[in-house]
């Protein structure tokens, strides 16, 4: 009877155990397999995004210079990195902040481009002043250092824009004094390489971009 019984209730086969073992196997693999898919697809768009970004600015960035094109021909300003720089002499005279004739037509010239860049790219200006590394003459009662003349000089040009019809709201004025030469201090060339204003745009913030 027993012998009857053990050959109606075998033991499993071992190739139904190995099936079992295989399909586990391959369930691991296909999630292993999903995973790498997903990593590789998430991994694809950041590089995507990455590029488009950095497509982005650089077309920001030939976008201005193209607005540019008259002044720089003349010389009159430089464009590098982003940054719109204007010679301090055809701004100001040595060690004045009163902004000289050629220099108000030329800000004034480079309004409309500008506002248009600034909106387009929810962006907006920041007028920095420089200095070379001399002193401030003795007998100059209006400034008693470089960064007061920075100052001066980059509150000027910026109320000067809002004048000409620049929105308030789309600029602002940063000093530096002479922290950020350009150019040699030892020479009267380098000098006057360092006696700058420069325009560069920046940023909004999350208000700033939705008021504008």
């Amino acid at each position: 009877m027993s012998d009857i019984e053990n050959s109606l209730d075998p033991d499993p086969p071992i190739w139904a155990i190995f099936g079992d073992l295989m399909t586990g196997m391959v369930g691991v693999f296909v999630l292993l397999l999903v995973w790498a898919l997903g990593f590789q697809l998430e991994l694809s768009q950041s590089l995507k995004q990455e590029v488009a970004k950095r497509e982005a600015e650089q077309q920001r960035r030939q976008a201005l210079e193209q607005a540019l094109a008259a002044p720089l021909a003349q010389g009159r300003i430089t464009f590098e990195q982003g940054r719109i720089g204007i010679s301090g002499s055809v701004l100001f005279a040595l060690n004045s902040d009163e902004l000289q004739d050629d220099g108000r037509a030329l800000l004034e010239s480079l309004i409309a481009p500008l506002q248009l860049y600034l909106n387009e790219n929810q962006q907006m200006l920041m007028v920095s002043g420089f200095t070379d590394a001399l002193p401030i003459q003795q007998g100059n009662l209006n400034f008693s250092d470089n960064w007061e003349l920075s100052a001066q000089r980059a509150l000027t040009v910026t109320r000067t824009l809002i004048e000409a019809g620049m929105p308030a709201n789309l600029v602002f004025a940063a000093a530096f004094g002479d922290q950020q030469p350009v150019a040699t201090n030892d020479d009267s060339e380098g000098r006057a390489r360092n006696r700058r204003v420069e325009m560069a745009p920046v940023p909004r913030t999350n208000a700033e971009a939705g008021a504008g």
